[in-house]
Order: structure tokens, then C-alpha cells, then sequence
């Protein structure tokens, strides 16, 4: 392949360009950036290598050629070039370690564990948090920032309490992964642990002038049978989403990724598996598979998507990817009394307010435990990886148990929906 930079600035992440003539040169997309690597065979062990030769564009074309020259050549001799760069970064930072700034220090981090430890939404957030927000504290000395000036950072951002939370909170991953690499002095304050700590809150959303809080909304009985008599009025999109939390007490992630190989006819009726890798137990080493039985509401929601699906995916995007799970908190809110979007379209509005999507994952869990549901189960049925020494020695995985309570719970909601309530 010919180099192109309209090519290259649309590869997407994961994905990779070769060039015809220079063997081993690749451009490879991450989720915040494109790097030129050297793919190579190993002259100590025979084994595929690559080495970072540098970041698209600040590299160009010709000076990647350049450098994968360079390196080439150093492999013909017979030099094992990771180990080369990995004594080169060391030297480096041991000779002068008060030449690593924020800047550095940050990149590292997002690069060499945000990237290979997060999904690649989480990891793009960090990596656009970063740019925009290190600006004034980015070329500093990061062994030298002092209390006064973490706090003084931080403060900047105050007007927006839960992305300068979120910045606190990355900051002080990234000075704790730089002590454990040895790119700070050992005795180098990690001040990001401590400025601020517990005082960087939400006011919650400002609904018609006036913040409503941050507390944890659980509809009543009520409520839930009012909004479930509702749910017409949605989209159907948004409708099934909604069932499917309320049905199944899964998280608006899982359920807008949910693809067709996920869902399948078993002996006792009709289950999805939600892979590990999808799930909020990604890195606990004893999470497995979420296995959600499909039962009453749930099982005509998914059966019927399955039937309609043109592509792998249930809740597709235009793009053919998996819809965002956005659309569903727009589209809640959308039908909110106080919302102001599009004012002249006239659409109906919700009686049961002030709540969003995942508020209905806390109101299953909760109905759970009204019908006696056993701790475990319950927590077993949301995907929750149970704590401490009982995790570690618990292996059952519950399957039928999740499938009769949540049949329980099916036929509790069908009831719900079917009382309305006493006018008083």
C-alpha cells in the first residue's frame, strides 16, 4: 500500500496499514493516536517483535522510512531492538529525571496501561480529558509539583465538579503508575491523592433552576406501574431498552450491545450470555460471562429484534455498530415535563419524573429483594462479582435460581402494571 493521509486519518482503532517495499514498517490506530512501529523477527529467539518508531503526523512518512532503516539495519547486526529502546528509556529517565513533565508522565500512562487495561471508550475519554484539560500544569516538572499547585489546578476546574473529580482521580493513577515504574524519585508526592479529596461533589442535574441532588432514585410500586403503562409512548427503541432494564436488571451498556450469537434456545427457555469482556468485571479475575435468563417482556422484546435484526447486532446505530447507550438517557429525558429541547414538538409527556435509565436497574434489584429474593442470587442476577472471601470460594453460578426469580419478578411487574393505583 501507497502512504495516504486521508487513509490514515480515518484508520480505525485496532486496525493497521503495511507499506509495499519497506517490510515490517506498520502504521497501527489506538483509540487516542497512530504510531509508526517496526514489526521484526527476533534475532536472539526468533520471535515476531514490534518497536515504537515514533506518532503520526509529528513523524512523517519519510521519517518513519528513516527510522525503520535505522532499526532495520540494527537487527541485521543482530541487536534485539526492545531491549535496546527499553535501556535507552531507562538511561533517560534515571540521567534526568527532572526532564519528565506532566506531559510524559501522562502519555505513559494513558499508553502503557489506560489503553491496555480500559475499553477503548473509557480509554478516549481519558486521552481527550488529558489534552484538553493539562494545559497549564503540562510542561512542568512532574516530580516537582507541589501541593499548592495540584490544589491550584484542581481549583481551576471547581466550576465543574465532576469532570475535575474524574481529572483528580486520573492524575493520581497516573503519579501512582510512574512511582511503580521508577520514572519518579521514590520519595515524589502523589498530592493528587489527597488535595481536594471528598470535596470535588455533584450538585446534580439543575432541573427549571434548581439542582435536584445526587441521591439514588428508586421508583415506588406505584410509579413502576404507571411508567410500565407508559412505556408505549417511547420510541420502540427506547421502550425495549427500558423493559430490558427493568426485566432483566442489566446495564444499559450490555443491553444496547447486545448481538444475535449472544442469545440462544436452551433446554429451560431462552438465555443471553453477555461475554466478560462487556461487562463492569473486566479486570476481576473471578468474574466470568453474565448469563441473563430471557423471561416474559424480555423474551418478546429480544426474540422480535432477532427476527427484525439486518445485522449482528439488536440495537444498531446507523453506522452498523451498537447504538450508543445515550439514546436511551435522551430519550428518557426527552419525554421529562421540565425538558426544553425542541419546545414547539409537541410529544407526551412523562407523570412518573425526575428519574433516569439506571434508576430502573436499582428499582429491579430492589422489587428483587421485596419478594424475598436471597442476597446472593440477586446480586448474582445484576452481574455483581460477590466480595472478599466468599468470592474466592463460592463458585456456584446460580443459573437456575436467576431463572426462577426472574420469573418472579415477571410476573410482580406484570401485576404492578395491571393495579392501578387508589385515588385517594
Amino acid at each position: 500500500m501507497r502512504f495516504d493521509a486521508r487513509v490514515a486519518a480515518k484508520l480505525p482503532s485496532g486496525e493497521h496499514m503495511t507499506f509495499q517495499g519497506f517490510p515490517g514498517l506498520r502504521l497501527q490506530a489506538s483509540t487516542s493516536r497512530k504510531s509508526w512501529t517496526y514489526r521484526y523477527k527476533s534475532p536472539a529467539d526468533g520471535r515476531m517483535r514490534q518497536v515504537k518508531l515514533g506518532e503520526w503526523p509529528a513523524m512523517s512518512f519519510a521519517a518513519a522510512i528513516a527510522a525503520w532503516e535505522w532499526n532495520r539495519a540494527e537487527r541485521d547486526s543482530g541487536a534485539e531492538l526492545s531491549v535496546l529502546r527499553r535501556k535507552r528509556e531507562g538511561n533517560a529517565t534515571r540521567q534526568s529525571p527532572t526532564d519528565y513533565t506532566v506531559r510524559q508522565l501522562c502519555r505513559d500512562y494513558l499508553e502503557r496501561y489506560v489503553e491496555v487495561n480500559r475499553k477503548a471508550k473509557g480509554a478516549v475519554a481519558v486521552a481527550r480529558m488529558f489534552k484538553a484539560m493539562l494545559g497549564p500544569i503540562a510542561d512542568m516538572c512532574a516530580a516537582s509539583v507541589t501541593r499548592a499547585q495540584a490544589f491550584d489546578f484542581l481549583e481551576s476546574y471547581r466550576s465543574t465538579p465532576v469532570l475535575a473529580a474524574r481529572l483528580r482521580m486520573e492524575l493520581g493513577g497516573a503519579w501512582h503508575y510512574a512511582l511503580d515504574a521508577g520514572r519518579l524519585p521514590e520519595d515524589t508526592a502523589n498530592w493528587w491523592k489527597e488535595v481536594l479529596k471528598g470535596k470535588l461533589k455533584s450538585k446534580g442535574r439543575k432541573v427549571e433552576g434548581k439542582y435536584t441532588g445526587t441521591q439514588k432514585r428508586v421508583l415506588s410500586v406505584d410509579e413502576l406501574g404507571t411508567l410500565i403503562r407508559w412505556l408505549p409512548n417511547f420510541s420502540l427503541t427506547v421502550a425495549d431498552a427500558l423493559t430490558l432494564y427493568l426485566w432483566t436488571g442489566t446495564r444499559g451498556g450490555e443491553i444496547v450491545s447486545m448481538e444475535s450469537t449472544e442469545i440462544a434456545d436452551e433446554a429451560d427457555g431462552l438465555w443471553w450470555t453477555i461475554p466478560k469482556q462487556k461487562t463492569k468485571g473486566l479486570h476481576i479475575e473471578r468474574a466470568t460471562d453474565l448469563r441473563v435468563p430471557l423471561v416474559g417482556r424480555a423474551e418478546i422484546v429480544v426474540r422480535r429484534r432477532l427476527e427484525q435484526a439486518k445485522g449482528a447486532f439488536l440495537f444498531p446505530s446507523s453506522r452498523g455498530t451498537s447504538m450508543d447507550q445515550t439514546v436511551i438517557q435522551h430519550g428518557v429525558y426527552y419525554h421529562q415535563p421540565y425538558c426544553k429541547i425542541a419546545p414547539t414538538h409537541d410529544r407526551p409527556r412523562l407523570t412518573v419524573t425526575h428519574w433516569s435509565a439506571h434508576d430502573l436497574r436499582r428499582t429491579t434489584r430492589t422489587l428483587l429483594a421485596m419478594l424475598g429474593c436471597p442476597n446472593e442470587i440477586a446480586e448474582a442476577v445484576l452481574g455483581h462479582v460477590q466480595p472478599g472471601i466468599i468470592g474466592i470460594y463460592n463458585r456456584h453460578t446460580y443459573d437456575s435460581e436467576r431463572r426462577d426469580w426472574l420469573t418472579h419478578l415477571s410476573r410482580r411487574l406484570e401485576e404492578v402494571a395491571s393495579t392501578y393505583p387508589t385515588k385517594k
